[in-house]
């Protein structure tokens, strides 16, 4: 965030560049703030309609991470028309415009440039109340750390480019992809979260950082708790990491204190960047088994994966 402007003084700025939260908030009046948040990326699939439903799943999840309700959308295209059909590019706005409508948000614009290589993604806006806003910051010592997707997809996707993942396997992180934040996030509002964040580019230890920073506590994490996607491990195994998996590896081993028997293939896992993942929720530890039981109740994935700390020597500690 160095290099973005001073912080804003405008007091209606709610959340803006302070603490890396996934999304701005701008406060309207008293009892309503609006959400804002852009995403946008390269084909991490083959099939275009669920490259645009990931895309849109993607973007659309900000707004969640930050409790809010996603209510318009603005595409943003980039497509080498004289390369590519038209075809091609109709099958990827077709999904993302199908999962926004999931998401009960409305398309109602965006911006297109021709450009040598696809790419795909949402402005996306959504609305909240200004005393019911998830952030990064909060965590608070004894709160339990909940998940909400399995990890994985960033060694998937790697996979999917060079061949090598099953039908299966593509079917698994594809979908897991392409699932909204919605259930997840809208059952919270019924909890009081401490922290919340989405699990993107940074992988779940780099977002994890993230709130331990903001929070000034230390995130413990147990690595065999940790969902993972079906055959993501093998491939890792196999050499299928993304060159943003390795660069996290190496930008956070300075803030981590690893267990002697976390291996660094478990590393490598915990480290990956990943495309639409779950939510990473800070939760009092009173309320974590109802919220699971709820999560299940309504067919989704919540999963506790550690424990916030008093601040230690480092801000993640990750034990096996």
């Amino acid at each position: 965030m160095r290099f973005l402007p001073e912080k804003s003084h405008d007091p209606n700025l709610l959340v803006g560049t302070s603490h890396a939260d996934d999304g701005g908030v701008y406060k309207l009046t008293d009892d309503l703030a609006i959400v804002q948040s852009v995403d946008y990326f390269t084909p991490i699939v083959d099939d275009p309609y669920k490259f645009g439903e990931i895309a849109a799943a993607n973007a659309l999840s900000d707004i969640y991470a930050m409790g809010g309700t996603p209510k318009t959308a603005l595409n943003i295209v980039g497509y080498p028309i004289k390369e590519l059909p038209e075809e091609l590019l109709g099958q990827m706005l077709a999904g993302m415009a199908a999962k926004t409508e999931e998401a009960g948000a409305a398309v109602a614009g965006g911006h297109s440039i021709d450009d040598a290589e696809p790419k795909l993604g949402l402005s996306a806006t959504g609305v909240v109340h200004p005393d019911r806003i998830f952030k990064n910051g909060g965590a608070q010592p004894g709160d339990k750390l909940v998940i909400t997707k399995p990890i994985g997809a960033g060694i998937l996707t790697t996979a999917i480019k060079r061949d090598q993942a099953s039908s299966e396997e593509i079917e698994a992180v594809t979908e897991t992809m392409a699932a909204l934040n919605k259930t997840a996030a809208e059952k919270l509002h019924d909890y009081h979260p401490s922290a919340v964040t989405d699990v993107t580019g940074f992988g779940l230890l780099g977002h994890g950082f993230e709130m331990a920073e903001a929070s000034n506590v230390t995130l413990s994490f147990t690595a065999s708790a940790v969902p993972e996607l079906p055959g993501a491990r093998r491939l890792a195994e196999e050499g299928m990491v993304p060159g943003g998996s390795k660069a996290n590896l190496s930008w956070l081993n300075d803030v981590i204190t690893w267990s002697s028997d976390v291996s660094e293939l478990t590393q490598t896992m915990l480290t990956d960047a990943i495309t639409s993942g779950g939510l990473l929720v800070s939760l009092p530890q009173e309320e974590t088994e109802a919220y699971i039981q709820d999560m299940k109740n309504a067919g989704e994935t919540a999963v506790v994966i550690g424990e916030v700390t008093e601040l230690q020597e480092t801000s993640i500690v990750v034990n096996q």
